[in-house]
Protein backbone atom coordinates (compact mmCIF):
# COMPACT_ATOMS: atom_id res chain seq x y z
CA UNK A 1 0.00 0.00 0.00
CA UNK A 2 2.95 2.53 0.76
CA UNK A 3 4.27 2.18 -2.48
CA UNK A 4 0.86 2.97 -4.39
CA UNK A 5 0.20 5.74 -2.11
CA UNK A 6 3.67 7.10 -2.41
CA UNK A 7 2.75 6.71 -6.29
CA UNK A 8 -0.09 8.82 -6.04
CA UNK A 9 0.58 11.37 -4.23
CA UNK A 10 3.66 12.22 -6.53
CA UNK A 11 1.46 11.82 -9.46
CA UNK A 12 -0.37 14.71 -7.75
CA UNK A 13 2.55 17.08 -7.06
CA UNK A 14 3.91 16.54 -10.21
CA UNK A 15 0.52 17.07 -12.09
CA UNK A 16 0.19 20.79 -9.64
CA UNK A 17 4.13 21.64 -10.41
CA UNK A 18 3.57 20.97 -14.28
CA UNK A 19 -0.05 22.79 -14.23
CA UNK A 20 1.38 25.63 -12.49
CA UNK A 21 4.28 26.14 -15.13
CA UNK A 22 1.56 25.82 -18.20
CA UNK A 23 -0.41 28.32 -16.32
CA UNK A 24 0.75 31.03 -18.01
CA UNK A 25 0.20 30.07 -21.97
CA UNK A 26 -3.22 28.94 -21.42
CA UNK A 27 -2.72 25.18 -21.65
CA UNK A 28 -3.66 22.07 -18.98
CA UNK A 29 -0.89 19.46 -19.43
CA UNK A 30 -3.62 17.67 -21.93
CA UNK A 31 -3.32 20.32 -24.47
CA UNK A 32 -0.12 20.99 -24.09
CA UNK A 33 0.49 17.07 -24.69
CA UNK A 34 -1.76 17.21 -28.03
CA UNK A 35 0.16 21.05 -29.08
CA UNK A 36 3.61 18.86 -28.77
CA UNK A 37 2.23 16.14 -30.48
CA UNK A 38 1.08 17.87 -33.36
CA UNK A 39 4.68 20.26 -32.95
CA UNK A 40 6.77 16.91 -33.25
CA UNK A 41 4.59 15.54 -35.89
CA UNK A 42 6.01 15.43 -39.58
CA UNK A 43 3.60 17.59 -41.35
CA UNK A 44 2.22 19.50 -37.96
CA UNK A 45 -0.60 17.85 -38.71
CA UNK A 46 -2.50 14.37 -37.73
CA UNK A 47 -5.64 12.63 -37.42
CA UNK A 48 -7.84 13.09 -34.11
CA UNK A 49 -8.15 9.11 -34.24
CA UNK A 50 -4.67 8.44 -34.53
CA UNK A 51 -3.79 11.42 -31.87
CA UNK A 52 -5.88 9.64 -29.35
CA UNK A 53 -3.47 6.57 -30.02
CA UNK A 54 -0.65 8.26 -29.63
CA UNK A 55 -1.62 9.72 -26.39
CA UNK A 56 -2.95 7.06 -24.79
CA UNK A 57 -6.54 8.54 -24.25
CA UNK A 58 -10.40 8.23 -25.41
CA UNK A 59 -10.72 10.25 -28.75
CA UNK A 60 -13.48 12.51 -26.68
CA UNK A 61 -10.57 13.65 -24.93
CA UNK A 62 -8.78 14.65 -27.77
CA UNK A 63 -11.81 16.34 -29.68
CA UNK A 64 -12.28 18.27 -26.61
CA UNK A 65 -8.40 19.27 -26.23
CA UNK A 66 -8.21 19.83 -30.21
CA UNK A 67 -11.37 22.31 -29.59
CA UNK A 68 -10.16 23.75 -26.95
CA UNK A 69 -6.79 24.56 -28.93
CA UNK A 70 -9.03 25.64 -31.81
CA UNK A 71 -10.62 28.27 -29.61
CA UNK A 72 -7.27 29.76 -28.63
CA UNK A 73 -6.00 29.73 -32.29
CA UNK A 74 -3.24 26.97 -31.67
CA UNK A 75 -4.91 24.43 -33.75
CA UNK A 76 -7.25 24.92 -37.02
CA UNK A 77 -9.11 21.82 -38.17
CA UNK A 78 -8.54 20.79 -41.95
CA UNK A 79 -9.63 17.92 -44.17
CA UNK A 80 -7.09 14.99 -45.20
CA UNK A 81 -6.37 15.81 -48.82
CA UNK A 82 -6.33 11.70 -48.94
CA UNK A 83 -9.21 11.10 -47.02
CA UNK A 84 -12.15 13.27 -47.03
CA UNK A 85 -13.65 11.19 -43.95
CA UNK A 86 -10.73 12.01 -41.97
CA UNK A 87 -10.77 15.38 -39.93
CA UNK A 88 -7.06 16.50 -39.22
CA UNK A 89 -5.67 18.66 -36.28
CA UNK A 90 -2.85 21.22 -37.40
CA UNK A 91 -0.45 23.35 -35.63
CA UNK A 92 -0.96 26.88 -36.37
CA UNK A 93 1.93 29.07 -36.25
CA UNK A 94 1.14 30.68 -32.74
CA UNK A 95 0.94 26.87 -31.67
CA UNK A 96 4.20 26.81 -32.60
CA UNK A 97 5.23 29.74 -31.11
CA UNK A 98 3.47 28.76 -27.90
CA UNK A 99 4.69 25.59 -27.57
CA UNK A 100 8.50 25.77 -27.78
CA UNK A 101 7.76 28.72 -25.02
CA UNK A 102 5.86 26.41 -22.75
CA UNK A 103 8.12 23.16 -23.36
CA UNK A 104 10.79 26.07 -22.10
CA UNK A 105 8.86 26.45 -19.28
CA UNK A 106 8.93 22.98 -18.66
CA UNK A 107 12.17 22.25 -18.83
CA UNK A 108 13.18 24.54 -16.16
CA UNK A 109 11.39 23.12 -14.10
CA UNK A 110 12.41 19.78 -15.36
CA UNK A 111 8.94 18.87 -16.25
CA UNK A 112 7.77 18.65 -12.17
CA UNK A 113 10.58 16.73 -11.14
CA UNK A 114 12.94 19.87 -9.99
CA UNK A 115 15.49 18.27 -7.50
CA UNK A 116 16.00 15.23 -9.30
CA UNK A 117 19.17 14.36 -10.60
CA UNK A 118 18.87 12.88 -14.52
CA UNK A 119 20.01 9.52 -13.50
CA UNK A 120 16.86 9.81 -10.93
CA UNK A 121 14.69 10.70 -13.66
CA UNK A 122 16.00 7.54 -15.46
CA UNK A 123 15.29 5.19 -12.48
CA UNK A 124 12.22 6.38 -12.19
CA UNK A 125 10.85 6.13 -15.85
CA UNK A 126 12.56 3.00 -16.00
CA UNK A 127 10.63 1.83 -13.03
CA UNK A 128 6.90 3.04 -13.91
CA UNK A 129 7.63 1.83 -17.33
CA UNK A 130 7.61 -1.57 -16.23
CA UNK A 131 4.86 -1.46 -14.56
CA UNK A 132 2.94 0.31 -17.35
CA UNK A 133 4.29 -2.56 -19.82
CA UNK A 134 2.76 -4.99 -17.56
CA UNK A 135 -0.61 -3.30 -17.94
CA UNK A 136 -0.29 -3.38 -22.01
CA UNK A 137 1.03 0.43 -22.23
CA UNK A 138 3.37 0.10 -24.91
CA UNK A 139 1.77 -1.18 -28.30
CA UNK A 140 3.66 -3.61 -30.50
CA UNK A 141 6.18 -2.26 -33.02
CA UNK A 142 4.04 -0.29 -35.95
CA UNK A 143 0.79 -0.51 -33.95
CA UNK A 144 0.98 3.19 -34.58
CA UNK A 145 0.92 3.12 -38.21
CA UNK A 146 -2.53 1.36 -37.99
Amino acid sequence: MAAATSIMRAQQIVQARVDDALKPFGLTFARYEALALLFLSRNGALPIGKMGARLMVHPTSVTHAVGRLEEQGFVRRTGDPDDRRTVLAQITPSGRRIVERATAALGTRRFGLQGFADTDARRITSLVRRLRGQAGDFPSPGALNR
